[in-house]
């Protein structure tokens, strides 16, 4: 069972090996409710995962620390694992999915592990260690469904008491439910008032189907730019805990966790990779009833895979309106490319890319279909620019 004495300890163990992160207001993520981040992004090796982590080792006894320790992760609790392992002088062995980001890979093996790359998803890694644990006596940190993890990630909801006076609501990202559970049962211990909302992506909502169906469910597939988060089956502990503490989890879309890693990027300076953004989502698509609440986003981790970053960019921007892909339907004839420039061209958009395609996709045999690519302000720049275009006989498919 879980005790809130042992989140006082984590908090008292932590003190020497992890940051207490800070808080920044942020009323551009949404404009009907007082927000704040909680930048765990900022945390030593990029994410919260270092808590439960460093906390789990110190914990272990010398016993379990000489045999060695092996984990699993989608790449941010392999660093916190490895960090805490080479700072007690203990050998670690991290089994990674081999989709993980190239950059926590290296990271990992940077904070002085070894790496095993697992064909799958993070549930594949997880049973590749138990299978190396039991054949090599290794001891094994579970990345989520452990109280001495969990306590570990608690010391976020300590922290933010401290930190936020009268915080109506946190928002917290969830994959296999580690983190949720600490900050939920820290908050619900000390507030009860205060509201915990859960977040997964749509293409991973392991923990919201099994809180629907009330019993614990494993998906047949995930799939989401929000590798931290990307699990087929929640634990047994953090199940029982989000269904006693977490007052609702959520889903977001591909397209929201770009627009909110974009918002983060552009408006407040700050880098998230996809689990971390989706609070954020949450919060701007109003996925959550935060309406003029005073709430806590955690932005739970910043290692974001930069060779993606440009196509991350690119669908936040298509979902904030800022680029806006037009079709119309033409005459084939001379000067007709120059109309429909001149179109958005007055309507303040910039175009970056024109397709002209005289393939049969059209209705009208002489007829072609010419694909515009402009930068726009927002949604309704976008309308503006399809109404005028319309307006001067232009047909838009």
């Amino acid at each position: 069972m879980l005790n809130l004495d042992n989140f006082y300890r984590a908090r008292y163990e932590l003190g020497k090996v992890i940051r207490q992160t800070e808080v920044v207001h942020a009323p551009m993520v949404n404009p009907e409710c007082e927000v704040y981040l909680k930048l765990e992004c900022l945390q030593r090796t990029g994410s919260f995962k270092i808590r439960g982590a460093c906390y789990k080792i110190s914990q272990l006894s010398k016993e379990e620390k000489s045999h060695g320790v092996i984990a699993c992760s989608a790449g941010n609790h392999a660093q916190g694992v490895a960090l805490g392992a080479t700072s007690h002088g203990i050998k670690s062995l991290i089994c990674l999915p081999a989709g993980a980001p190239i950059s926590k890979v290296e990271a990992t093996k940077g904070y002085g592990a070894d790496v095993c790359l697992v064909p799958g998803v993070y549930d594949d890694a997880y049973s590749k260690a138990i299978q190396l644990r039991d054949e090599k006596g290794y001891t094994f940190v579970h990345p989520f469904d452990d109280e001495n993890v969990i306590a570990g990630q608690g010391t976020i909801g300590l922290e933010l008491l401290d930190q936020v006076a009268d915080m109506d609501a946190v928002v917290v990202p969830v994959g296999g439910g580690g983190l949720i559970s600490g900050v939920a049962f820290a908050l619900k211990s000390l507030n009860p008032k205060i509201k915990v909302y859960g977040v997964q992506a749509a293409g991973a909502a392991s923990m919201v189907k099994s809180l629907k169906d009330k019993k614990r469910e494993k998906l047949d597939a995930v799939s989401t730019v929000a590798d931290g988060i990307c699990v087929k089956e929640p634990g047994e502990l953090t199940y029982d805990i989000c269904s006693k503490y977490v007052d609702d989890i959520v889903t977001v879309s591909e397209d929201e966790i770009c627009a909110a890693i974009l918002q983060l990027l552009e408006k407040e300076k700050v880098v998230a990779e996809g689990a971390g953004a989706t609070s954020v989502a949450a919060v701007m698509f109003n996925k959550i009833p935060v309406k003029g609440k005073k709430v806590v986003c955690v932005v739970s981790g910043g290692n974001i895979d930069v060779t993606i970053l440009s196509r991350v960019i690119r669908r936040g921007l298509a979902k904030s309106g800022r680029i806006a892909i037009i079709n119309v339907e033409l005459d084939d004839k001379p000067g007709k490319l120059v109309e429909v420039a001149s179109v958005i061209a007055r309507a303040g958009a910039n175009i970056t890319s024109v397709y002209h395609d005289r393939n049969n996709y059209s209705e009208q045999v002489n007829s072609c279909i010419l694909r515009v690519i402009c930068e726009t302000r927002n949604q309704e720049h976008v309308e503006t620019i399809e109404d005028a275009l319309r307006k001067e006989g232009f047909k838009l498919v």
